[in-house]
């Protein structure tokens, strides 16, 4: 039987934007939608996952639903999230997306309760005769706790002609791939789990629901056109491979809020996420500040003209990847200071407490000072790069004290490469001005923990930290906004007393 409806493309599953006092944002919401359909999309998906659906109330779900279709204005399919634990809420909201003039409802499994194959099958069976809308089956076991087995999704789909696809997000290729054995070409089967998307795709899926398409609609509509028209899977491959990190941090780490972070820091503000999500808990910040670092290296964050003043009457300018926390124009070299952790591998993590300061100055007096009276332990060394000093002149002071040789290795090696190319990379990028770079020094506090064992991740964390660390030096962070708004999830990102 032929479907009416056959959902395909690429289709972002959309945040819901909430205002400081936790209310829709309706500018925000609408701004977003033309953000993707201005993209390339091929539909867009209010109310999912990633929308948080779950912290909404019904009549809040029913003003999403009316916003986006008012605001689509028929450019590009909508497909609305009416999913919920119960049967009975779950019809009425796929009733009220009907009326309102949506093209489809994305329906998730029951959550909560365990439940069997029957009542699945019952469930959508009975939401799909309530209405004559197309309906995909959304199944996320990681956090429904329940699967759509692929014979109950098999018999949905065959047997109900309002049942038009599934929506997969349980980033299984196994499952994903049965789905394509038994349902190809009877219903559409989606992707929904950001870091397979590339090969569902190329193994047989008709299209993509993602988060990350809030943030990369573009890159997507670019890889499923490589994939199913042009045939290049090389590109569509590279291009994945390219972004791979940041579909992890998306599809990882408390998806709406990494989603929203993202935008912000890309100059579009969608506001803020509902508890019990809250930056600092599912979301790490040494997330956000990587997250960062990537989306400066795909080119996603503006760069502005920006004024770094040595004393008055000496100003120099670079041009500087910014955010909404970078002042244009960096005064008080005195001394600056940031604070930076890295994982993964509890191991091989780094932790950097950074200075920046004139060399002249208090942190020049300090550098001089450490040279001069080492601490048995903590011994400084002028961080070098292929033999040479690198610029602004930086000195590396272990923070856990080394007691073997091969401590001291690791943090004499790796740990101090990583200083070292994060220092050359900030001149070369942009984030201090090749001027200023035999006025000022840096000394990096650099703490390798004493069982740490893996060269390459503590060159590489370490490299990352002091990224981080420097930003925050420059830009004057946390600032007290960031303090006042993260209060309640503020923490200090490692502590360790040998």
């Amino acid at each position: 039987m032929a479907k009416k409806f056959w959902p395909r493309g690429v289709m972002p599953a959309l945040v819901t934007p909430f205002d400081p006092k936790f209310e829709v944002d309706e500018e925000a919401l609408r701004r977003l939608v033309d953000w993707v359909i201005e993209r390339g999309v091929s539909a867009v998906v209010p109310c999912g996952t990633t929308g948080e659906f779950v912290n909404m109330r019904i009549e809040e779900r029913r003003r999403v639903y009316d916003i986006v279709i008012d605001h689509v204005n028929g450019r590009v399919p909508v497909i609305a999230g009416t999913g919920d634990a119960s049967t009975q809420v779950a019809v009425e909201l796929t009733k009220y997306a009907e009326d309102a003039g949506a093209d489809a409802a994305l329906v998730v499994t029951p959550f909560y309760m365990g439940l069997t194959d029957k009542e699945v099958y019952e469930h959508y069976e009975k939401i799909a005769s309530s209405v004559e809308l197309p309906i995909l089956m959304y199944n996320i076991p990681q956090v429904t706790g329940v699967w759509i087995p692929w014979w109950v999704a098999e018999g949905l789909g065959k047997e109900i002609s309002n049942i038009v696809g599934i929506k997969d997000s349980s980033g299984s290729m196994p499952y994903m791939m049965t789905l394509i054995e038994k349902l190809y070409g009877v219903i559409s089967i989606i992707c929904g789990y950001d870091e397979i998307a590339m090969a569902a795709l190329a193994s047989g899926a008709d299209g993509l629901i993602l988060a990350s398409a809030n943030v990369i609609p573009d890159v997507w509509v670019e890889i499923y056109d490589a994939v199913k028209n042009r045939r290049d899977l090389d590109h569509a491959r590279e291009l994945h491979r390219k972004y791979q990190t940041l579909l992890r941090f998306i599809a990882r780490f408390g998806g709406p809020l990494a989603v929203k972070r993202a935008l912000w820091m890309m100059g579009l503000d969608v506001g803020y996420v509902r508890r019990p999500l809250m930056v600092g808990g599912a979301y790490p910040y040494e997330v956000e500040d990587e997250m960062r670092r990537r989306l400066e290296g795909y080119g996603l964050i503006p760069r502005m003209p920006v004024e770094f003043e040595l004393e008055p009457g000496r100003v120099y300018r670079c041009d500087y990847p910014a955010t909404s926390y970078t002042h244009p124009k960096i005064r008080d070299f005195t001394l600056r200071v940031g604070e930076a952790f890295t994982s993964p591998s509890m191991a091989d993590v780094a932790h950097v407490d950074l200075m920046l300061g004139r060399k002249d100055g208090p942190v020049g007096k300090a550098f001089e000072e450490a040279l001069k009276n080492p601490r048995p332990g903590h011994e400084p060394r002028i961080v070098e790069l292929d033999g040479r000093e690198v610029k602004p002149r930086t000195l590396l002071i272990p923070t856990v004290t080394i007691r073997t040789e091969r401590h001291a290795k690791l943090v004499y090696g790796p740990a101090m490469a990583g200083v070292a190319r994060a220092v050359v990379e900030a001149v070369e990028g942009g984030l201090i001005p090749r001027e200023l770079v035999d006025e000022l020094v840096m000394i990096a506090h650099v703490f390798v923990h004493p069982t740490a064992c893996n060269p390459t991740r503590i060159m590489l964390n370490n490299y990352k930290a002091v990224n981080h660390a420097l930003k925050k030096a420059l830009e004057d962070r946390p600032t007290l906004g960031e303090l006042m708004e993260r209060k309640e999830s503020a923490r200090h990102p490692f502590r360790y007393e040998p």
